[in-house]
C-alpha cells in the first residue's frame, strides 16, 4: 500500500478555493491595512488622542491657565498639541520592522494614509476639546500649531527613528515657550505669531508637507536601516 494519490482531488471535483479566490483582492487589502494599523498601535494611539482632547476640554472649561502672560496662557494647549503630535510620530514605528515590504507598492500608501488620517482625527479631537472655552488664537491657530508640530515629529521620525521621533516635538515646545517669553517674531516659531500671520502659516505648512513626504517615501529611520541591510 502506498500514499500516492491521496492528496489528489477526485476526478471531476472542484479544488478548494484559496483565501484570495474566496474573498478577493479587496479583502486582502483591508486585511493588510488592518494588520498595519494594529502593528503600529494605532488603536491605542486613538485612545490617547481622545484623552488629550478631553484634557484640553477640562483645561479650558475650568480655566487652568487663565493667569500669566502669553507663554503661560498657551502652555497647556501647546503641551497637549505636542503630546498629540508625539503620539502620531510614535505610530510610524513598528516593533517588528516593516514586514509590509512584502506587499510591494502598498507600503508607502499605508504610511501616508495612516499618518494623514491619524493627524486629521487628532485635530478633530483637539478642536472638540477647544469648544469648552476660549483657546488662544482660536481654531485657525490650533490647526497651524498642531499641524506644524506633527510635521516636526514626522521629520524627527525620519531622522531619529519612529521610536524616538517624539523628541522633536518636545524640543520644539521648549523653543516655542522661550520664544513666547522673549516675544520672538520668527515665522519658524509659528505658535508665537498671530493666528492670521501668513509667514507662520507657510512655515508650518512646509514642515508638515516635508514630514509627510519623507515618511511616505522613505519611512522612519529604522526602516531605512533595515532596507539597507537587506540590500
Amino acid at each position: 500500500m502506498t500514499t500516492a494519490g491521496l492528496d489528489r482531488p477526485a476526478p471531476g471535483s472542484v479544488p478548494p478555493a484559496t483565501a484570495v479566490t474566496r474573498h478577493g483582492p479587496a479583502y486582502s487589502g483591508l486585511r493588510l491595512a488592518g494588520l498595519y494599523l494594529v502593528s503600529r498601535r494605532v488603536p491605542m494611539a486613538l485612545g490617547l488622542i481622545a484623552g488629550i482632547g478631553a484634557l484640553l476640554w477640562a483645561a479650558l472649561h475650568w480655566h487652568w491657565n487663565i493667569a500669566g502672560g502669553a507663554a503661560a496662557r498657551q502652555f497647556i494647549p501647546l503641551t497637549l498639541e505636542t503630546g498629540a503630535a508625539a503620539v502620531i510620530t510614535v505610530t510610524t514605528f513598528g516593533p517588528f520592522g516593516e514586514a509590509e515590504r512584502a506587499a510591494g507598492r502598498w507600503l508607502p500608501w499605508l504610511r501616508l494614509a495612516a499618518t494623514a488620517v491619524l493627524t486629521a482625527l487628532a485635530f478633530g479631537a483637539l478642536a472638540a476639546g477647544a469648544t469648552a472655552g476660549v483657546l488662544p488664537g482660536g481654531s485657525l491657530a490650533l490647526l497651524r500649531n498642531f499641524c506644524g508640530m506633527a510635521g516636526v515629529g514626522l521629520l524627527s521620525a525620519a531622522a531619529l527613528g519612529g521610536a524616538f521621533g517624539w523628541a522633536g516635538p518636545m524640543a520644539y515646545l521648549l523653543v516655542t515657550e522661550g520664544a513666547l517669553a522673549h516675544r520672538s517674531t520668527s515665522p519658524w516659531v509659528w505658535p508665537a505669531r498671530p493666528p492670521h500671520d501668513h509667514g507662520a502659516a507657510i512655515c508650518a505648512t512646509l514642515v508638515i508637507a516635508a514630514g509627510l513626504v519623507l515618511i511616505t517615501v522613505r519611512g522612519p529611520r529604522a526602516s531605512i536601516r533595515e532596507s539597507g541591510q537587506a540590500s
